[in-house]
């Protein structure tokens, strides 16, 4: 177990100490401990605390203020740690998301004493799982203050090339009701299951759209996610329900998506069980504009949801910018190849410092 963090580490040795500390969702306080310890020793740096959240920022006087976050927590372990580096690559839980990008922010807080932007990094907690334990909205609830700046770079794996914005989400429950009977006199009966064939029909012929944003395409996603329903084996059932995920471009707001969805399901039970919004790229904000110039150029669409939306609801730009390929997060091969940390952090230290 992590004790004590070297912000002065190589950062693939520190990247391996933050993975090989267990930080599963709610259980982050050890490695926030450690975070704290080690931030509160640099003398650069004013370090605020709100549970296992941790906020560190510049005090000088330069004109912008860009935000760097990367949360502490992962998705349950899976036989995946403790890490190991074969042939470039590190792997083990957390190295793509996002403890690869974790480590490259707690060695720039530490290097970077007189950046040419004051920078606040935020470390949180619960960004896995249900949105009322994430830190960072809980910081952006209470102490708006804290996260204030012109620009923001959240440290989600993007394979180390910019990702702008992010969609919106949204799952809605369609319900259909019916009437029990004998599976032997289904005549007398109701089949609910059945009268979900409109909507999976609707869901089947769907062609989802796609959305030009700021030279990038997002293309959106409506698909059923679960089905229930079901008594006994000789029973019609009275009840099913149909479980669909939107995922929509940030063009539109969660009131436009859910209309949409009224829209397509008409006559139909429809109950929003979770959604958040999508965030636009901004690129034309000139804090956007100028850190893409300076990574090269190269940005795309996020597809899914970020904590860049959070940003995006305080009046921030933000973009995704972080080491590893998204499709390994969540997975038992979770990894990150070596030399993109070494990239992003060079490419992040360049952009701060000149």
């Amino acid at each position: 177990m992590v004790t004590e963090l070297d912000l002065n580490a190589d950062v693939l040795d520190l990247t391996q100490a933050i993975v090989d500390q267990p930080s599963e969702s709610l259980h982050e306080a050890e490695l926030a401990d450690a975070v704290f310890a080690a931030l509160s020793r640099l003398s650069h740096l004013e370090v605020l605390r709100d549970q296992n959240t941790i906020v560190a920022r510049t005090t000088g006087t330069a004109a912008e203020r860009v935000v760097i976050a990367g949360h502490l927590d992962t998705v349950p372990a899976n036989q995946n740690l403790p890490s190991k580096v074969v042939d470039g690559v590190l792997w083990g839980l957390g190295t793509c998301d996002m403890k690869g990008g974790v480590a490259i922010a707690l060695s720039l807080a530490a290097e970077l004493t007189n950046p040419v932007r004051e920078i606040t990094w935020v470390f949180y907690e619960a960004e896995e799982i249900a949105a009322e334990f994430n830190g960072l909205g809980r910081i952006a609830r209470q102490n708006p203050d804290w996260l204030a700046g012109d620009f923001a770079i959240l440290m989600e794996p993007s394979n180390a090339v910019v990702e702008a914005g992010c969609q919106g989400t949204m799952r809605v429950e369609v319900r259909t009701s019916g009437e029990r009977a004998h599976s032997a006199r289904a005549w007398m009966g109701k089949n609910a299951i059945h009268l979900l064939a409109p909507a999976l029909s609707t869901l089947a012929e769907y062609q989802p759209r796609e959305v030009t944003i700021d030279n990038l395409t997002y293309r959106e996603g409506l698909n059923a996610v679960g089905v229930s329903g079901g008594v006994a084996g000789n029973v019609i059932p009275d009840e099913a329900v149909l479980t669909v995920n939107y995922r929509f471009a940030p063009d539109l707001d969660e009131d436009a998506a859910l209309a949409h969805l009224r829209d397509l399901f008409a006559g139909f039970d429809l109950t929003v069980t979770d959604s958040a919004p999508g965030a636009l790229p901004g690129l034309e904000r000139p804090a956007a504009a100028a850190f893409v110039t300076a990574v090269g150029g190269q940005v795309g669409p996020k597809f899914g949801w970020t904590d860049v939306a959070k940003f995006t609801q305080l009046g921030i730009p933000a973009v995704n910018f972080g080491p590893g390929d998204p499709s390994f997060a969540h997975k038992a091969d979770e990894q990150v190849p070596i030399d993109q940390l070494y990239r992003v952090r060079e490419t992040l230290a360049r952009w701060l410092s000149s």
